[in-house]
């Protein structure tokens, strides 16, 4: 099983709206992700949803794109293939995944790199 097969053709869903990256005081509720670990609590919330008292630091302007795909836990190259493609481009990224997606998100400003970069890859980007 290769990165590539999923890759080909995989539909890429683009939210609606522009998020931030917070290092937090505290859980806060309605973000995309949320992640507890030992020495910080890390959210990922729509920019307007956030609690500027919660906030330690934040990085604004990020779009999140969903690979719609459900990837096996066995699969293995699939966000490195993502990462370099986007690498060559000057595109930074956050990655994060759940059980069975995987998620990045890049600067507003890079949307339309990424796009483009990862069309090479034969990704399908879904419009609604």
């Amino acid at each position: 099983m290769k990165a590539s097969d999923y890759l080909k053709e995989s539909r890429l869903y683009v939210w609606p709206g522009k998020y931030s990256v917070v290092k937090a005081k505290k859980l806060a509720p309605n973000c995309f992700a949320t992640l507890v670990d030992r020495t910080e609590i890390t959210l990922v919330q729509l920019s307007h949803q956030v609690d500027p008292e919660n906030v330690r630091e934040e990085e604004k302007n990020w779009r999140v794109l969903t690979f719609e795909a459900v990837l096996p836990f066995e699969l293995t190259g699939f966000l490195a293939a993502v990462a370099k493609v986007l690498a060559n481009e000057g595109v930074a990224i956050f990655a994060l995944s759940a059980y069975s997606t995987d998620h990045i998100l890049v600067k507003d400003e890079q949307l339309s790199a990424a796009i483009t970069s990862l069309r090479q890859l034969g990704v399908v980007f879904d419009d609604t």
